[in-house]
């Protein structure tokens, strides 16, 4: 322990310039992952877009380029090269200093998605090397920086000139720094996604997305002149929708509010906000005014024409919302986000602008369109039927006597009450549930066995959910209920374990069950997801064991193959395990269950619109969008030959 004389002046480091986006990189990005990768593109675009919001920017092309490094390039006014007040170039002082940038002064930009202004200097920070041309003035202005810390010599403060040019924008090359982000690879897919989201956001941008990565080369061009209603459409892909898109667009002090929405024969609720284009992914103010208001108007119409009587019962604000997609997008002034990554809204006076808007221009909306209206309280009334029906059974499954541990034939419970510090590992098979007990550490681990696939809930309806006795177990070991279309019941601060780890075989049957109990977990208990509690395991496919030596275990392929590379087939033996029932409770504690030696993934939802789209895609009952699918990503395919 140190000694707390020497706690004095000396102990507090002061970090200079950059230095602290280098020592705590995930306080700015959200960490050194593919998603921290991502965003340091994303980073960038937004302030392309930006450009354009404010009136100047048409045209945005985004390179990886085939080394890892990326370009961004724009056609808007160009950031301003002049000299600031600090003697320098203000390029240079965007580029190096926090909170600095043009998104402060509300006469630069009216709006803006770069809240922080912290942007071009946390990418600048976070590369090994950076490279920006800026078209202003009749020339190409030019800098450069290697770890945030300027190589490029400026001239009477102001930035070289690389030549003349007509042109305007800003051209940024950077390459994300190895020291930070280890192996980690950007996530293309991912990066398109959100690309042509911003297009849909942003009527008239044109966004030209280039790969150069070897094996992904590609060129994709996004424009969308109808906007968000061209959205919506894209999103009911393979739905037959009750009607056509309904659009609404308005304003309340100096917040635009602009929305799109429309129901499809499903029983989901999928409503995606954004704020200044940033996607919203846990919603925020602007989406509980919108929701409030959709079911204040829905429920005087619905009274107004006589569908609900005096005695009945408003519909819920979930009746009211089924089957409905929706996309809700503002440009606010001044936005208060939860965090630097921006996944929740907290201005007030969103919620208010939107509330406003939203009752204004639905009432004259449904005024001139009787018949939609009249087709969207039927959604809700077919809502409220099922659910008022489906009632008893989810309290059957929810409000039983208390849930007991020792009753309970298929749960292997830990001993401690301690959530923080308790995990459980859901097993397939009886065979794998055996050894689990007999390896786990049993004060804080608990198994719990599956019998085969679970139900596959993207095509199952609610009854038959709610009555599989493989789902009935685990909400009630889990013991924070669970949420879906017509009710929430789901606490996350009732959960009981801390880690909910799936550990299946190997193989593809494996990989399927996986697969299903995520899809489960991501409509049912998404929270459990977003807040990092859902782990997979690792169990090794192999075991080499040499003439000579300690044996090593192999957890892929590709492992195996290094392995070889390096040893001679005659100096070892190679095991495969085709299941976690073949290792002994030595082997599968020591690599699966030992907090000490295992390895295991977290499960994490970049995109959650990609995320919702696939798995709809893959685990729906859309055969055709499936098969389109496979067709599509063939190439991509891992095969297990």
């Amino acid at each position: 322990m140190a000694n707390k004389d020497t706690y004095n002046a000396d102990s507090i480091t002061v970090l200079e310039g950059l230095e602290a986006v280098r020592k705590r990189p995930g306080m700015y990005i959200g960490g050194v992952s593919a998603q921290g990768l991502n965003h340091l593109v994303y980073e960038i675009v937004d302030n392309a877009v930006d450009e354009h919001l404010a009136g100047y920017c048409t045209h945005v092309e985004v390179t990886l380029e085939v080394d890892g490094s990326v370009t961004v390039k724009d056609n808007g006014r160009g950031i301003p090269v002049d000299r600031h007040q600090k003697g320098v170039s203000a390029e240079r002082v965007i580029f190096t200093t926090l909170h600095a940038g043009g998104k402060f002064d509300n006469s630069s930009y009216k709006t803006s998605g770069g809240l922080h202004g912290v942007g071009s200097s946390v990418v600048n920070a976070l590369s090994v090397s950076m490279e920006v041309e800026v078209s202003k003035n009749g020339y190409v202005h030019y800098d450069s920086y290697e770890r945030g810390v300027p190589v490029t010599e400026l001239k009477n403060g102001l930035l070289p000139k690389k030549g003349k040019t007509e042109e305007t924008g800003t051209r940024i090359h950077f390459m994300p720094d190895k020291e930070i982000f280890g192996k980690s690879k950007m996530n293309a897919a991912a990066i398109q996604s959100r690309l042509h989201e911003t297009a849909y956001l942003n009527p008239g941008l044109e966004i030209v997305f280039t790969n150069h990565r070897e094996g992904e080369e590609t060129q994709v061009t996004y424009y969308e002149t109808e906007g968000i209603q061209a959205y919506i459409k894209e999103l009911n892909q393979g739905k037959t929708p009750v009607h056509d898109v309904v659009y609404l667009k308005g304003s309340s002090e100096g917040i635009e509010v602009e929305a799109a929405f429309q129901f499809v024969d499903t029983f989901e609720e999928k409503i995606l906000g954004y704020c200044n284009n940033i996607y919203t992914s846990e919603g925020g103010t602007h989406i509980t005014g919108f929701k409030t208001r959709f079911t204040q108007v829905i429920n005087s119409y619905a009274r107004e024409l006589g569908i609900l009587k005096e005695k009945d019962a408003n519909f819920t604000g979930v009746d009211t919302r089924c089957g409905m997609t929706a996309i809700l997008a503002i440009k606010h002034p001044d936005p208060m986000f939860e965090g630097q990554t921006k996944t929740k809204l907290g201005s007030a006076d969103a919620a208010k602008a939107a509330n406003q808007v939203t009752g204004e221009q639905l009432e004259l909306y449904f005024d001139k369109n009787l018949e939609t209206l009249k087709l969207v309280i039927g959604c809700a009334e077919k809502s409220a039927k099922i659910r008022k029906a489906e009632e008893k059974t989810r309290a059957n499954l929810l409000s039983k006597p208390k849930f007991s541990f020792e009753s309970n034939g298929k749960l292997a419970n830990c001993e401690s009450r301690d959530a923080s510090k308790c995990e459980i590992f859901i097993v397939e098979g009886d065979s794998a549930g055996g050894s689990a007990r007999n390896a786990r550490d049993r004060k804080y681990q608990a198994i719990l066995p599956i019998r085969g696939k679970i139900l596959n809930v993207e095509k199952a309806s609610m009854d038959k959910v709610l009555a599989n006795a493989e789902i009935k177990t685990m909400v009630q070991a889990f013991g924070c209920g669970f949420s879906e279309g017509y009710g929430n019941d789901f606490d996350i601060s009732k959960l009981r374990y801390d880690k909910i780890v799936i550990m299946t075989d190997a193989d593809v049957d494996g990989a399927h069950i996986s697969t299903l109990l995520l899809t489960f977990f991501y409509r049912f208990m998404p929270e459990l997801i977003s807040e990092g509690h859902v782990y997979l395991a690792m169990p090794p496919l192999y075991k080499v064991v040499p003439k000579r030596g300690e044996g090593e275990y192999l957890y892929d392929d590709a492992a195996l193959e290094r392995y070889r590379k390096k040893h001679s087939s005659n100096n070892f033996t190679l095991q495969r395990y085709k299941g976690l029932g073949e290792m002994d409770a030595d082997q599968l504690w020591e690599t699966t269950l030992n907090p000490e030696t295992r390895c295991m993934k977290r499960v994490e939802i970049e995109d959650g619109r990609m995320a919702d789209m696939m798995t709809e895609i893959l685990m729906g009952s859309n055969v055709d969008s499936r098969r389109e699918f496979i067709h599509d990503h063939a190439s991509e395919a891992e095969l297990d030959v």
